[in-house]
């Protein structure tokens, strides 16, 4: 709570003791820190411990977030607050031994499989020009390299024998800027949805004026 209090973050969030947490098997706590990993790359923050709940907000990061996922709130805040540019920092929280198994996820591949979609989807709703890009790139990359070789063929006075090559070529480039334009549509999808975001901000902020107001009197 601290660093809210002092004007330092939006959003703090606990760093647990993953190392010398007991009931956490050690490939769980290779994953924790895998997972959080990725998250860092995908939020450009620092969080050394992303699916930890002990957080604080700020009145401004409350009002500001939007949370869409049903499975869980804790990676994709910090994505989206990593790219909205809020300040996150982490401070180390002590816990308590467990008391019940977890009702988030009932086996780790499910915990796996579900964290990584809300890493792809948060990720897609903000940076989706960035990330079907890389994707078309494959594609477009493998029918440029495919062309060059049945130009090759070609020049050489045997590219009747190499048509398949030609039509890989094609169908790769084609994929490529097909995946292209569904990035710039996105990209457009982005766009309104961060003007709808801010449109939400301002009336959840009239909505809580309103009530405070209402209150004091």
């Amino acid at each position: 709570m601290r660093p809210i209090l002092n004007g330092q973050a939006d959003i703090v969030i606990g760093e647990r003791p993953i190392d010398q947490t007991e009931y956490f098997s050690p490939l769980k706590k290779k994953l924790q820190r895998f997972g959080s990993w990725v998250v860092r790359k995908a939020s450009n923050t620092d969080i050394p411990d992303a699916p930890s709940g002990f957080r604080a907000y700020s009145r401004e990061a409350a009002l500001r977030l939007n949370v869409v996922n049903e499975y869980t709130y804790t990676l994709e805040q910090i994505v989206q607050a990593g790219q909205n540019r809020m300040a996150i920092m982490s401070v180390p929280v002590r816990t308590n031994a467990q008391l019940r198994p977890s009702r988030l996820f009932h086996s780790m591949f499910g915990y796996i499989k579900k964290s990584m979609v809300t890493i792809v989807r948060t990720y897609l709703m903000y940076k989706p020009l960035r990330f079907f890009t890389v994707v078309g790139s494959v594609p477009l990359m493998i029918g440029m390299m495919t062309g060059i070789r049945y130009l090759g063929y070609f020049f050489h006075g045997v590219g009747d024998g190499h048509i398949q090559s030609l039509l890989l070529a094609v169908m790769m480039i084609l994929l490529g800027f097909m995946i292209g334009i569904v990035g710039l549509q996105a990209d457009v999808i982005a766009a309104n949805r961060k003007l709808l975001e801010d449109i939400r901000y301002e009336v959840k902020k009239k909505n809580y004026e309103k009530n405070s107001n209402e209150k004091t009197k």
